[in-house]
């Protein structure tokens, strides 16, 4: 059983579904937080086969690992970054990294986005649709300036691992950010000033 469907299943058994609600989303929040030794090489494990792809989708959430081309000049980075990729470049693309925020913002950030949800099945063809410049017009998506990065296709050391829109919230509070060079603590104290 992967991680995401043991969760959901504690959930439905604690009487939160993976809805769309602040409830649902603390509960969840508290149960990831109460994974131990949860590990980067766990969660990849966890994914079944058809889950891992080659090819990223705009409007949907993913998992990878990474390491950047210019990590010796940056104070920190993720190597295992959670996105919903902006924008898409021959090279690369722009990604809305949660790591960077802490659980609370994450939350915030992610009510925002919902209302991009292009159909409210949440299954496994819900989308979000959301651009690098709809960001930086609205104000209500204020939590995104810290957490928009730039990945290089030829620095992803992993397939991507796909999340549907039921995982969504699950994925946002699983302790599984790992950050170089800096503690959670320091990102995100530098993100809660970016903002």
């Amino acid at each position: 059983m992967t991680i995401f469907k043991e969760l959901i299943y504690q959930g439905i058994q604690a009487g939160q579904v993976p809805a769309r609600t602040a409830e649902a989303r603390e509960w969840y929040r508290d149960a990831a937080s109460q994974l131990s030794g949860l590990t980067t090489s766990k969660v990849m494990k966890s994914f079944e086969q058809k889950r891992k792809v080659a090819h990223l989708h705009p409007g949907m959430m993913y998992l990878f690992k990474y390491d950047p081309k210019l990590k010796m000049e940056l104070p920190y980075y993720d190597t295992f970054p959670l996105i919903f990729p902006v924008e898409l470049h021959k090279d690369g693309f722009l990604g809305i990294n949660f790591h960077y925020l802490p659980p609370m913002l994450r939350a915030k950030l992610m009510n925002a986005i919902y209302s991009t949800v292009m159909d409210k099945k949440y299954d496994e063809h819900t989308k979000i649709k959301i651009s690098y410049s709809v960001l930086k017009a609205a104000s209500k998506y204020k939590e995104y300036k810290p957490t928009i990065k730039k990945y290089l296709y030829n620095h992803v050391k992993s397939p991507f691992l796909e999340i549907t829109s039921v995982e969504w919230d699950i994925a946002l509070f699983l302790p599984i950010e790992k950050f170089k060079k800096a503690t959670a603590q320091q990102v995100w104290a530098d993100s809660r000033k970016k903002i």
